[in-house]
């Protein structure tokens, strides 16, 4: 069992490496349709999640690392990713996107309501409080949950199933939506949606970066990286000082609005054109999620199995809506998926997903997991409300 941290990390950017390059080792026509059906991005979350299970490393003991790398590469990837963000051409994605958020909201609003309906009578003697509680964190983030628990006077003992439930079904949540975006051509097709917006953005961007002649040199990656790292770091101390400033939102919060409002500045100067933003941001991207599976320890399922089952009857009520949904209104699977993982995943998750489908709408996934933070308490304690009916 590894405990020592370095060691840790190397082990895992390793293994997250060598599953980006298996596209490119194995190259035959059955290889080519497994990796459709299951891209590098997912291959790395299960095989992550799955070492983190067999107990390849010790949590405790690498926890230190772990945190030291997470968020601070986080920051750093969407500040780079946002480098080439033209806001004038996010705009044109219309009020589809804000329908497609609501939407989520409400659907997750009425998973946990059913769940909690069906279940209720196992989940252990005032589970609507807890229920609450993550309710408003599926619905916005963790400051969202630790209102409404206090709201609610909800004890840290009580909500150690919701949380064992968060993690799981959340993470496990996370790894469909990856493996789901590949499959965008058919789900667009499905749903008859109208993709021209999305699409034109991703055009737009594709024939700027193929009139740009340039070469990525080492001094692009150098000043790339290094202002990617210290931006980083700089807007971490300012969220924390903003923070305790202005409360309402938390310091993750107030550290992505300030990344996001550095990184959509420069990309209008002549910083925003150096070549090498995609590669890099690329790189940080699998990184990242490789760090956030490295965490999901699957040997917990065992010590809550009614809760994660209902856990995933929310997921499933929300997925069943959002088909729904998608289908009538002819949605397409970009403005679904980031709309979801808006609210399950807040700001950590959802620029992520946002990027893993194109870079250039990162800033998407970004607001519309804030918009979570605006409503998250209000919703999942009104959600907790009707729960309370069943006692």
């Amino acid at each position: 069992m590894i405990k020592d941290g370095f060691m840790y990390v190397a082990v895992i950017l390793f293994t997250a490496a060598l599953l980006i390059c298996l596209p490119k080792f194995f190259r035959g026509e059955k290889a080519q349709k497994f990796f459709s059906f299951a891209p590098p991005i997912v291959l790395i979350y299960l095989g992550l999640m799955l070492l983190c299970t067999f107990r390849l490393w010790d949590t405790e003991s690498t926890a230190e690392a772990y945190g030291a790398l997470k968020n601070p590469l986080l920051y750093a990837m969407l500040f780079l990713m946002l480098l080439r963000c033209d806001l004038r051409k996010i705009i044109k994605l219309g009020p589809k996107m804000l329908i497609g958020f609501f939407s989520a909201t409400a659907s997750i609003s009425l998973g946990f309501f059913i769940a909690y309906a069906v279940f209720h009578n196992y989940l252990g003697e005032g589970a609507w409080k807890s229920m609450g509680a993550l309710c408003g964190s599926w619905m916005g983030g963790a400051g969202n949950m630790m209102g409404i628990q206090a709201a609610l006077d909800v004890s840290e003992s009580d909500m150690a199933y919701a949380l064992v439930m968060d993690s799981i079904c959340g993470t496990v949540y996370i790894m469909f939506l990856l493996w789901a975006i590949g499959f965008s051509k058919k789900f667009n097709r499905w749903t008859k949606a109208d993709t021209r917006a999305i699409d034109e953005v991703g055009a737009a961007l594709e024939a700027e970066t193929r009139a740009d002649t340039s070469v990525i040199t080492w001094q692009n990656i150098a000043i790339l990286t290094g202002s990617g790292l210290l931006v980083s770091a700089v807007s971490q101390k300012i969220g924390v000082l903003l923070n305790n400033v202005m409360s309402f939102f938390d310091k993750a919060t107030w550290t992505v609005l300030i990344v996001t409002a550095l990184g959509v500045t420069l990309a209008l100067t002549p910083f925003g054109k150096i070549k090498g933003t995609e590669e890099i941001s690329n790189v940080l991207l699998y990184f990242v999620i490789a760090l956030i599976a490295s965490r999901a320890d699957l040997s917990h399922i065992g010590d809550a199995p009614v809760w994660l089952i209902a856990g995933f009857t929310v997921l499933l009520v929300h997925i069943l809506v959002m088909l729904l949904l998608a289908k009538l209104l002819k949605m397409d699977i970009f403005t679904c998926a980031v709309a979801s993982l808006a609210n399950v995943g807040g700001t950590a998750t959802a620029p992520v997903l946002a990027g893993a489908y194109s870079s250039a709408l990162v800033p998407v996934g970004i607001v519309m997991a804030l918009l979570g933070y605006v409503i998250g308490t209000g919703g999942g304690l009104l959600t907790a409300q009707f729960m309370s009916i069943f006692g």
